[in-house]
Parts: C-alpha cells; structure tokens; sequence
C-alpha cells in the first residue's frame, strides 16, 4: 500500500512529550516523505468522530520544531472511550442507535486516511487497535503506530513510557519551592501529592531527583537552613504497605525533632480505603468514561493529611499536588532523545504497514520495536525491590512495607 495520507491525534491526559511527538512526527514525514499528506484530529477521538481536523500545511512544517518548546498538546486531548457507546450519546458526539467505532471508521474512510497515529496511555492505543480491527473486517485497510504517553510509566510491556522523566523532574522542582512553606508554621505537616492511579513509580522517581537535588545543596544549619527539615520524611504508594500506626509513632518522633514532616505521596495509596468507606456511607464513587475512580473528587492527599495530622499533632496541614505542574511542561533532555527515536521509528513503519506501539519492548531485550497491540495493557506495578528505592528508603529511616501487588 502507497501511503498518500496520514492522520494523528493525542488522547487522554497530558503528560511532557505531546507537543514534541506532534512536531517529531511532522519533522519526520517532511524529511523522508514530504508529499505524503498530514492532518491531526482535534481534541483526540473527541475530532475524529466530529470529523473535525487540522491539516498540516508548508508554513506548520517549516515551523514543526517550535512544537519541542512547549508542553500540553498543540492539536488537544480528550478522553473518549470508542466502546463505551453509552458515554458517546451522553456526551452528544454519537446519535443514539450510532455505533462509534462505525462513526469513527467511516470518518477516516472519507478523510482517505491509510495510517493513524496516536500518541496516549493504554487507553488510547488500544482503543485505536479495535478501531484498526474494525476497519479491517469492514474490508479498509488502516496501519495504526501508537506511541507511549503517561507519566505514570506503567504501561506493558514498555520500558519508558514518553514524558514520565520529565514530570518527575518537574515534581523534584515543584517540591524544591513547596517544602519551604514547613518555616511558615511550627509542627508542619507537608504533603505532597503526585499523580499516579495504579503505580508508584513517579512517585519513587520524583522522590529520588529531589533528594539528588537535596544532596547537592548547601546548607546553613546553624541559622534554620537545616538540611533534614528539607529531607523527605515518608513516601507512600500503592505497591507498597504500611501500618499507619507504627508510622505514625515513627513521624511523631521526627515532628517532635525537627519541628515538621514532609511526605511524597502517590495519589492511587489508599484510594481502596477511602473508596471503601464512601461507599459503606452510601455514597457514589464518581468515575470517568472508562471507569477509573475520579481521583480529583476522592482527594487522597486531605484524606492522608487528616489521618496523620491528628496522630502527628500536627498544628498546620498543607497538602501540595505537583501533578498538573508536572504533566504540562515540555520535555527535559532526556525525554526529547526518547521522543526522537521513537518518532523516527513510528513513521518508518506507518510507511512499511506495521503497525503497533512503539516502545522499547521488556519481553524482547528492551529493543526499540513496535509492540502488538494485544500486548499492550496499563497499570505495571512499579517494582519496590528496586535496589535504589530500597536504599531511598533506608536513608529517610523509613522501613519498607510489604508488596501489596498481586502475584
């Protein structure tokens, strides 16, 4: 099949790479098929049902390396499950009676789209393989070459999901400023809240580039700037159990020392209790489109703030979330090298048909290919016997928990 036209879109939430994917992919495609056509769908799978798109004119592809400067995605996200026709008529972006996938599929059979890129979480790329199934068994044609976004860094089987090095950095810089606030009030209690769902890795992660940043400064003891205020005192996330009362004894004795606690917290620790006792109140878990909890409506952070406030005997709470700060910014150094050979990758095989996720594969010595689809699925545990984490751990005095992951 001779490629004459390719589509893109971004989906999901944002995370450090969308923009710099979009430019990388133009930037490809001017450089080794120019002719080929280019638009990118609006709002994600939100467009491509309106039919509503971009097209990627001369003066857009002279221009495409701007794109690397910026976060957010120029061409915008939504979160548009194509299977969960329910939600689609809810939201008005099918009639009722209209299949999605259909809807979807008839939309680029007219735009005459041969090759489909998009650039999202598990979520996204897999709804995109049963759209490119659906178009196949109705007889079109469709190479679909995903790429990997989530600063979560959870996806099977990929080794470094695109942006997650850059919102941990972002997070170590939100951190540097927030954690001073612990001088405004004696017996602080700082919580900073990162996102992740299923998986403590930016967490871990944000966790490690602070104290590195930490390490590395000076300190003036002897007037206030001490050091250990400034350390991480615990860090939670879901892989990992803890007793909260032992912890507590544990944090009181630093409060009683320092005078503050600072805790890294992943925003999915704990969320089974607080979903857990909603629902014994009766009341309803709001949930999104493909049915995760709406962690911005639970609020782990309060809730985690509150259970140690008391035991802490805390006199100010303030609780911090790094993760809309960290998800929106352009990409660091090491994720645009990361960007680039994936984006390189992803248009050599669109114009060789094969389609898939690209990544580097964990089950096939971490080389750079494009993955199956049905190989791709969310929420990898972050692994807490990680000889850094573990030392991370030793080093603030906290001691580790035992592995909450199944298996």
């Amino acid at each position: 099949m001779t490629v004459t036209k390719v589509a893109m879109l971004t989906a999901g939430g944002l995370a450090p790479c969308l923009s710099s994917s979009v430019g990388g992919l133009i930037e490809r495609y001017t450089e080794i098929a120019p002719d080929i056509e280019l638009i990118a769908y609006r709002d994600g799978y939100k467009g491509l049902l309106q039919g509503d798109s971009i097209p990627v004119d001369q003066e857009t592809r002279d221009r495409a390396g701007v794109l690397h400067l910026y976060g957010g995605s120029p061409i915008g996200n939504s979160r548009v499950k194509l299977t969960n026709v329910e939600d689609c008529v809810k939201r008005g972006l099918v009639k009722l009676g209209q299949d999605p996938l259909e809807v979807a599929a008839e939309q680029l059979t007219r735009d005459g789209v041969q090759v489909l890129h998009t650039i999202g979480g598990d979520d996204t790329n897999t709804t995109a393989a049963d759209l490119a199934a659906y178009l196949r068994r109705e007889g079109y044609e469709l190479t679909v070459v995903g790429l990997p976004k989530t600063i979560d860094n959870d996806v099977y089987p990929i080794r470094q999901s695109l942006g997650a090095w850059t919102a941990a950095e972002q997070g170590s810089r939100f951190a540097q400023n927030v954690i001073a606030e612990h001088s405004a009030n004696p017996r602080s209690l700082i919580v900073h809240e990162v996102m992740g769902r299923n998986c403590g890795w930016l967490t871990a992660e944000t966790s490690m580039v602070y104290r590195d940043w930490l390490v590395k400064s000076p300190w003036v003891a002897d007037i206030g700037l001490d050091r250990d205020q400034w350390d991480i005192h615990g860090i939670f996330i879901p892989e990992m159990g803890f007793d909260i009362s032992a912890e507590a004894d544990r944090l009181t004795r630093v409060m009683d020392r320092l005078g503050n606690v600072n805790l890294f917290l992943s925003e999915g620790a704990g969320v089974e209790t607080i979903v857990a006792e909603m629902e014994s109140r009766g009341e309803e878990v709001p949930r999104d489109a493909f049915g995760h909890v709406r962690l911005d409506k639970v609020n782990p952070g309060a809730w985690f703030g509150q259970q140690f406030a008391d035991m802490l005997g805390a006199e100010k709470v303030q609780v911090f979330k790094s993760g809309y700060f960290a998800r929106s910014a352009p990409s660091n150094a090491a994720d645009l090298r990361l960007i680039k050979s994936c984006t390189d990758l992803a248009v050599e095989c669109a114009l060789a048909g094969r389609g898939g996720v690209i990544g580097h594969d964990e089950d096939n010595n971490n080389i750079l290919r494009p993955i199956e689809f049905d190989r791709i699925a969310g929420g990898k545990p972050f692994n807490i016997d990680d000889l850094a984490f573990e030392t991370m751990l030793a080093e603030i005095g906290q001691p580790k928990g035992p592995s909450v992951v199944e298996g």
